[in-house]
């Protein structure tokens, strides 16, 4: 939870670098928050239609964390020596997303990088 909360401490803080644990964290997190988000939703019956199984409170929650999302994985791409833009490959059908879970998953460039230094040493 710590981890989640660092990110939203930083909340569009774009500079700098995160580690594979602080963004699966808040991933995890963010996941299970929304996951209760629409369950509100669905137990108060206010989804957009019966179809769609969100509604208000997902919807305020999924664009407050928008940013603070956003600038993790950004952060997370710095870990690994690439540049935010990289984020921009999810756009590509099929192939984008699995190359970007590739990049998500591997582990930081050691030592210092031209984002910063490795927040891995800086913690341990």
């Amino acid at each position: 939870m710590n981890w989640y909360l660092k990110v939203l401490k930083e909340y569009a803080n774009f500079n700098g670098r995160a580690r594979r644990k602080e963004y699966w964290m808040f991933v995890l997190f963010n996941i299970i928050f929304a996951i209760v988000a629409m369950l509100i939703d669905n137990m108060f019956g206010m989804t957009i239609s019966g179809d769609v199984p969100y509604g208000p409170i997902y919807g305020l929650y999924a664009l407050a964390l928008f940013i603070p999302g956003l600038a993790v994985a950004v952060r997370r791409l710095h870990d690994i020596g690439k540049s935010g833009w990289y984020l921009l490959v999810g756009l590509i059908p099929i192939i984008g997303g699995i190359w970007l879970l590739v990049l998500m998953v591997t582990d930081g460039t050691p030592g210092e990088n031209e984002y910063g230094k490795n927040p891995k040493e800086t913690m341990e």
